[in-house]
Parts: C-alpha cells; structure tokens; sequence
C-alpha cells in the first residue's frame, strides 16, 4: 500500500492496543490493605476465618467467609463502570442484597464493622 492509500487525510489512527479495554479489573494496592485492614479486625474477632479474590472482565471481589466450604457471607465488589453513577464499590450481602455502594471504599466498608446480629 503506498503511502496515503486507505488513510483519510486528516485522520487519527489510534493503536490496536489502546482501542482495548483492561483484560481484568483489579483491585488497587491501597485498596486490598483497606479491605484487610477490616478483614483483619473481624478476624482477631473470631467472626471471619477465610476469603477469596475473584477477578474478571468487569469486577474484582473480594469474598469473606465464616467457614471455607460455605458460600461468602460478604462481597466486596469493584464495579469501574459504575464510578460515575452509583460508584465503583459496593458490599454486597450472602442473600445477594446491596449493604452499601459509594465512591469513597472506607466509607462502604463501614458497613462491615457494625456488630454482627449473632454476637448481638
């Protein structure tokens, strides 16, 4: 193809790899240590004994168990294309109901450090 051919003039040509979208999202550095931070706490409580990281096209999660072998009792989910609406985080109850979403992660985490129903 000579030079010129099958290019408008005047036209962007945007590279193959810019044009793609994240192979998975992923939660930050910053982000983990704030999740562990009340994972942690829960923990030391005795509450919380496992989790499991999930990261995929469209969301990264972050699920806490009681036990191993049973389903989460909490996720922490990263949902980048929802930041401009509801906000990009959200924990997300066993049953599947929304607890929290928002834009600021500590602030939905708060949810989790109320005292649970069963030490109640």
């Amino acid at each position: 193809m000579a030079d010129g051919e099958g290019a408008k003039e005047g036209a962007v040509v945007i590279p193959f790899a810019a044009q793609r979208a994240p192979e998975r999202v992923v939660f930050t550095r910053a982000e983990l240590q704030q999740i562990l931070i009340v994972y942690g706490r829960k923990v030391a409580a005795g509450e919380w004994r496992d989790y499991a990281l999930d990261f995929g096209r469209e969301t990264a999660t972050f699920a806490i168990f009681r036990r191993a072998s049973e389903q989460p009792l909490y996720r922490v989910i990263k949902t980048p294309k929802l930041a401009a609406r509801q906000g990009a985080f959200s924990v997300v109850e066993g049953a599947g109901y929304v607890l929290r979403r928002g834009h600021d992660l500590m602030r939905v985490l708060m949810v989790l450090e109320r005292p649970s129903r069963s030490t109640v």
